[in-house]
């Protein structure tokens, strides 16, 4: 049975294209490679030179070799259930625009060659060393050089025979019109950026539900992921697209590809959070459908507050949550029961990101984030997602005075941050997170971290006298006194000490309103 004339045609691009890539395979690997080696070693001519002479030619040879021909071969494998290659071709055509730059540079490249091996003989001898072998097939670099510059007008020549050969009912006759107003607007787009996005694309691995070029990039470079189970921070590498932010990682091997993409977030879904974290500085997280990410960055970013989000009831189970570091909580966030190391470990509820312990977290439900798996949540996601009725033991108790989130009150507080309380002695203590909450500025709420949903004490401020105490062992010293009762505090700075001095003070004579010019919602990062 004969072949269709359109796959001929097919097969004709297909074979030479697989020439072609062996052509700018000696031009790229074999004379740029050797000669910008002996560059290096200054025995020849200036790197730069050598640079000028081959341009973009390495970008022309992995566009081709690593996507353009494997794509090519993809579809002429699967011709008989897919008999089209037109979508490839419009997809990949705007890159072809990177040619104009190797164009535009062919007649200096040419002179530079004649120059250089006037004024460099061992230049010329390692050119004429190449042309000898047999993969040069007895051509010169020049005439290897003119082969990109001819490539483009066969593309057009073949296109164009074998569009005339499609049958009415190919699939390439829909997607021509389809994709023509993509391919129209791709096709404008300056030349430089598809360049660079061509080199990134190259370092992501060329991943086909990656590249296009209609994407523009933002915003690349490193960043750190913080650890939800423990305080440890690792490197990773972040590329912000007009569509998409693609978190990687970087490979230790790097053969092709730079980074390896671990999860691909799309804008239109995405969220972002500023946070002022207590432990890490100029952290934020980014929310995607299937996972939330913490993240710190290099430079300050502006915080609104030290609270930590979590998904809004209508939101619960249909996006990832961001999970609460277990280190920012001593005690369960649901029963308040302490955590050990023993009998009641840290959990964390998949579908609010809440710290729990093993009772409060023995339910699992449905979570449309992940495919509506089931994953392990807490008591009062359970219930609200499945709509089962749990029997609470603790139904009817009652809120204590100390039972005030350390997120919550920070939010709305007078005066917040991490101190140390010193034992009796002046020498051992305590570091924890320190709070005066605006609806209760009489009383100093005390908390293990700041994100436990309990207090482990309180100190009624009223009738109290505030002390300053000289700096001792570079130690910022203040104290409360009240007849036989004496608290002695450390701050981590002299104008952290001095503000704490100023709110004690007015909430020990009674002064409940903030003092003026003094933000209410205060909270200070710390270690």
């Amino acid at each position: 049975m004969q072949e269709p004339e359109e796959k001929k045609i097919a097969l004709e691009l297909l074979e030479t294209e697989q020439a072609y890539v062996n052509r700018l395979h000696l031009l790229d690997q074999v004379f740029y490679t050797e000669l910008m080696k002996e560059a290096k070693n200054g025995k020849t001519v200036p790197e730069e030179v050598v640079k000028m002479i081959f341009s973009n030619i390495s970008s022309i040879y992995q566009f081709h070799a690593k996507f353009f021909l494997p794509e090519l071969q993809k579809r002429m494998e699967d011709w008989s259930c897919n008999p089209r290659i037109g979508d490839v071709i419009q997809k990949l055509a705007p890159f072809l625009k990177m040619y104009g730059e190797y164009v535009k540079n062919f007649d200096k490249a040419v002179e530079l060659i004649t120059v250089w091996s006037e004024k460099s003989p061992p230049f010329q001898e390692l050119i004429a060393d190449i042309q000898k072998r047999k993969v040069c097939a007895n051509l010169t670099l020049q005439h290897h050089m003119l082969e990109p510059v001819q490539r483009i007008p066969r593309y057009e020549l073949l296109l164009k025979d074998y569009v005339r050969k499609l049958p009415p009912e190919s699939p390439d006759q829909d997607n021509a019109e389809s994709k023509a107003p993509h391919s129209k607007r791709s096709l404008c787009l300056p030349q430089e950026r598809l360049q660079k996005l061509w080199v990134v694309y190259q370092r992501l691995g060329l991943e086909d539900d990656i590249v296009d070029p209609s994407n523009e990039l933002i915003k690349e470079g490193p960043i750190q992921k913080i650890s939800t189970r423990n305080k440890s921070t690792s490197e990773k590498y972040l590329f912000l697209f007009n569509n998409m932010l693609l978190y990687c990682v970087p490979k230790v091997i790097q053969v092709g590809a730079e980074f390896q993409v671990h999860l691909r977030i799309d804008v239109d879904s995405m969220k972002v959070q500023e946070l002022n974290d207590t432990q890490f500085p100029h952290t934020f997280l980014v929310s995607g459908k299937q996972r939330t990410l913490e993240l710190q960055a290099r430079s300050e970013l502006a915080s609104p507050s030290n609270t930590v989000s979590h998904p809004q009831t209508e939101e619960l189970g249909r996006r990832a949550p961001q999970w609460v570091r277990d280190n920012l909580v001593t005690m369960c966030m649901r029963c308040k029961e302490p955590f050990n190391a023993i009998v009641r470990r840290r959990h964390h509820c998949r579908a609010c990101g809440y710290v729990v312990c093993a009772r409060c977290s023995d339910y699992r439900a449905e979570l449309q984030y992940d495919r509506n798996r089931l994953n392990r949540v807490c008591q009062e996601c359970y219930v609200f997602l499945t709509g089962h009725v749990v029997l609470e033991d603790r139904e009817g108790k009652h809120k204590g005075i100390l039972e005030k989130g350390a997120a919550e009150v920070s939010g709305k507080s007078l005066l917040c941050s991490s101190l140390q309380l010193l034992d009796k002695n002046g020498k051992g203590g305590t570091r924890g997170w320190f709070v005066i909450p605006q609806d209760d500025p009489l009383v100093l709420y005390i908390y293990a971290a700041p994100q436990d949903v309990r207090a482990h004490t309180s100190i009624p401020l009223l009738g109290y006298q505030v002390k300053d105490l000289p700096q001792g062992d570079s130690r910022h010293l203040f104290q409360l006194a009240q007849s036989r009762q004496l608290y002695t505090f450390v701050a981590d700075t002299e104008e952290l000490k001095r503000r704490w001095m100023r709110v004690m003070a007015r909430s020990a004579a009674g002064i409940t309103r903030p003092e003026e010019g003094e933000d209410a919602d205060s909270c200070e990062e710390a270690d």
